[in-house]
């Protein structure tokens, strides 16, 4: 039993689904981060000429203002014309930021969609709880990692810096374009070093979100065998129900064999009930069979009825082999039948058999 408890399993697919269902999933900080980054990068660069015009339309707006005085009314016309500026530049931007952090958490789980984190629980508003779950050695590696994540990022990018102070020296007798041109260079340089070492470290987080989330939800021997019965039902129980629904169709096949016209036989072990009314069927019916104790029984019950009892082993097997019950005889079987019944019919229906 103690084995059993032990988490060895990997969650099953309705483990996995309730989980999402509560909103828990293996979500990657890190990585949803990179993703909003280099997109708000080359948002930047690709809206740089879009923002660049509106902010030059605003300069002059405020340079045409320069013979104006400025009253009240001017002021509010500043405020509004300046607000709506900025808010036509930063619009575009947003809406790609917010279009991006959607994807980069879609990207990782797909889309799910659930309220149940909303749900209030007051159990969280629990201070010893909340000081255990600030202290716990979950959040300290994840401080850990956070702080070793920045010291690398933070010493990478200062050895580029430096190189480029050595540089500073020279770009001084360069014009002021020529600096410009410098500055740009080595800031896309300097930015693409920082998105690489952020997606290196987005990659393992990536990775270690993922472990940790499916080793949480590992589950024992006895969690997958009870989750299994709460979906199929027990085990016991379906025997049950199946032990109740051979008996009932064994009572309805019994029932049929005092209307049959003959039982051919093996004669021990097999015993096949056949009931030919031309007026409902174009050829005879299989109404009952069975092997062993089930073939005494239906050869029991058509001695009592009167029903004839032929003995013929090879049509008795095939028979009981070939056709279900409720079922005609196939066509190969027909003449041999036919014989069969042609000889009752001689020695009389219902003759004692």
């Amino acid at each position: 039993m103690a084995d059993d408890q032990e988490k060895t399993e990997e969650p099953t697919a309705k483990k996995l689904e309730d989980a999402r269902e509560e909103g828990n999933v293996p979500r990657s900080q890190d990585t949803a981060g990179v993703i909003v980054l280099f997109v708000a990068i080359l948002a930047l660069i690709m809206l740089l000429p879009f923002i660049a015009e509106h902010l030059l339309g605003l300069v002059r707006y405020y340079f045409s203002l320069m013979n104006h005085p400025l009253e009240e009314t001017n002021l509010v016309d500043i405020a509004f014309v300046t607000m709506k500026e900025f808010l036509i530049m930063a619009l575009p931007f947003s809406l790609i930021i917010a279009i991006a952090g959607v994807a980069g958490t879609v990207s990782q789980i797909g889309f799910n969609f659930t309220t149940k984190p909303l749900t209030p629980n007051f159990s969280k508003l629990d201070p010893i709880a909340g000081l255990k779950n600030m202290l716990s050695m979950q959040k300290v590696l994840e401080a850990l990692k956070i702080t070793f994540k920045s010291f690398v990022a933070m010493g990478i990018g200062f050895l580029f810096f430096w190189s480029y102070i050595k540089e500073l020296p020279t770009v001084a007798l360069f014009g002021l374009w020529e600096q410009m041109g410098w500055f740009e260079e080595k800031a896309i340089v300097l930015a693409s070093v920082m998105l690489v070492i952020l997606f290196f470290f987005a990659m393992i987080d990536l990775f270690l979100t993922r472990k940790h989330y499916f080793d949480k939800l590992k589950m024992s021997l006895q969690e997958v065998k009870d989750e299994m019965k709460n979906m199929e039902g027990d085990p016991h129980i379906k025997a049950k129900i199946r032990q109740i629904q051979m008996q009932a169709a064994r009572k309805r096949m019994m029932s049929a064999v005092p209307h049959a016209d003959v039982v051919i036989t093996n004669p021990t072990h097999y015993a096949v009930a056949i009931k030919y009314d031309e007026t409902k069927h174009n050829a005879p019916v299989v109404v009952a069979k069975g092997v062993d104790n089930i073939a005494i029984q239906i050869k029991k019950i058509a001695r009592e009825n009167g029903v004839h009892l032929v003995q013929n082993p090879p049509l008795a097997r095939s028979l009981y082999a070939e056709v279900e019950i409720d079922h005609p005889i196939p066509e190969l079987l027909f003449a041999a039948v036919a014989e069969v019944l042609a000889y009752v019919y001689k020695m009389g229906k219902k003759s004692k058999g």
